[in-house]
């Protein structure tokens, strides 16, 4: 018979935005707390603490980063900002759809101590209403 102890890990990585939008590379970052958390089997979740903000996996290439930038730009322009009802109070209408657009999360296999990534995969935060402090959560579950 096998037993199985399921363990649990969770940490808040902080950032320092300095710009309305920006895309920062924090594969890094989840793997040291993958690392930290001395689990080698299971599912790793990392995800935006702001609703302006996002997680995504995809390539380090700064043209990619570009084109995501110009399509967003395309989709939900940030200015001007009368164009949304949401900016009465604030001028973030723009970044709160660019956030459903790129999503809140990902889930991610950890297989032998490492993040079970394909070919060019990275972990990507996204702010698109930044200036300020900002986190993710990193949750860790298996063995």
């Amino acid at each position: 018979m096998y037993i199985c102890y399921m363990k649990s890990y969770r940490k808040e990585l902080w950032f320092i935005v300095d710009q309305r939008r920006q895309l920062i590379n924090i594969t890094h970052e989840v793997e040291s707390c993958l690392k930290e958390s001395g689990i080698t089997e299971g599912l790793l979740l990392c995800n935006a603490m702001h609703i302006t903000s996002s997680v995504f996996i995809n390539d380090d290439e700064s043209g990619l980063h570009h084109d995501y930038e110009m399509w967003l730009e395309k989709l939900a322009p940030e200015k001007p900002y009368s164009q949304y009802r949401h900016n009465g109070y604030e001028d973030n209408a723009d970044a709160h759809l660019k956030r459903t657009v790129m999503g809140r999360e990902v889930v991610v296999a950890v297989t032998n101590g490492k993040l079970d990534f394909g070919p060019w995969e990275q972990i990507f935060y996204g702010e698109f209403d930044g200036k300020r402090r900002k986190r993710v959560l990193v949750k860790i579950i298996g063995e």
